[in-house]
Order: structure tokens, then C-alpha cells, then sequence
């Protein structure tokens, strides 16, 4: 199980580093709505567990929320 978790984290955090090398040309908005989603799709499938429906809604909720925090 333990290395289950550290296999899924390895993944997020290189699907992370790659998803932000093509934010050079993203506005500020952009760039907040992208991070919150990020964010809330880590916060979900950790407080869920890893449920596919609980990391989707994280994302949906985080992007949501940064880009509304980026106006």
C-alpha cells in the first residue's frame, strides 16, 4: 500500500512539473484557475481516499475557486 501511494504521488508531481512549463503564455487568471485546480484534485483524491468521482470534484471545486480568487 505504502508504495501504491508513493507510486500515485510520483505520478501527480510529474504530471504537475509538466503541466506548468506550458503556463509561460497563460494569463494571471489562467495560471490561478490552473494552480486551484491542481490543488483541489490532490486535496480530493486525498481526502477521498483516491476515488476517481472525489479527485474530479477536488479539481472542478479548485479551479472554480482560483479563478475566482484571481479576479
Amino acid at each position: 500500500m505504502k508504495t501504491r501511494y508513493q507510486y500515485v504521488l510520483s505520478i501527480i508531481a510529474a504530471g504537475m512539473l509538466v503541466g506548468t512549463s506550458g503556463c509561460s503564455n497563460m494569463s494571471a487568471h489562467d495560471k490561478n484557475t490552473a494552480v486551484g485546480a491542481g490543488a483541489g484534485a490532490v486535496a480530493g483524491a486525498v481526502l477521498t481516499g483516491g476515488s476517481t468521482v472525489g479527485t474530479v470534484g477536488g479539481a472542478v471545486i479548485g479551479g472554480v475557486i482560483g479563478g475566482e480568487v484571481g479576479r
